[in-house]
């Protein structure tokens, strides 16, 4: 399966690599120059233990390449994860601007169905906003599902949380997003 991963940061960088460890084509995501130009050097942004030799497996393999360009993402792929940041405001509450932006840049990109999944940390009933963006952004009315896979990944174990979860959520409504 042709998998978008939109963001290389903590949760980002590992659920590419653990999806293309499972045998997926990925593509992955990041617009902060210097992390892509770090990745595209196989060199990692932080320490994971095992995630540097999966990477460069990975690669290797040709199942994982890195981009800054998420419409050529959007193009090649089924599935597109929204793994960017959304830090703390002022007063506490999530940052939302960056999964905005991207949804956005999905909903205009999109050729033709896509599954959007949100596993940002965001707050409840996030995925209707995104749905919401997503619509109102894409102007040709190409079908999509939105759906939520919240990630439960501990910093020095992450590899293994994804690859042996003890729970795994998703929320999604049409059978063709619960179906992939």
């Amino acid at each position: 399966m042709n998998i978008a991963i939109i963001g290389a940061g903590y949760v980002g960088l590992v659920t590419s690599a653990c999806f293309a460890e499972l045998g997926n084509k990925v593509i992955c995501v990041e617009n902060d120059p210097e992390k892509i130009a770090l990745l595209k050097k196989l060199k990692m942004p932080f320490f994971e233990k095992g995630l540097d030799k999966m990477v460069k497996k990975n690669v290797k393999l040709g199942r994982l390449v890195f981009t800054d360009s998420i419409e050529y993402a959007v193009k090649k792929s089924l599935i597109i994860f929204i793994c960017v940041g959304t830090p703390p405001k002022y007063g506490g509450e999530a940052d939302l601007s960056y999964v905005e932006n991207v949804a956005a840049k999905i909903a205009k990109s999109m050729p033709s169905y896509r599954l959007i999944i949100e596993k940002s940390t965001v707050p409840v009933e996030t995925g209707g906003w995104i749905e919401h963006t997503v619509r109102i952004n894409n102007k040709r009315g190409v079908k999509f599902d939105v759906a939520s896979n919240p990630e439960f990944l501990k910093e020095g174990t992450a590899i293994e949380d994804f690859m042996r979860p003890d729970r795994i959520v998703i929320g999604a409504e049409s059978k063709k997003a619960k179906a992939l």
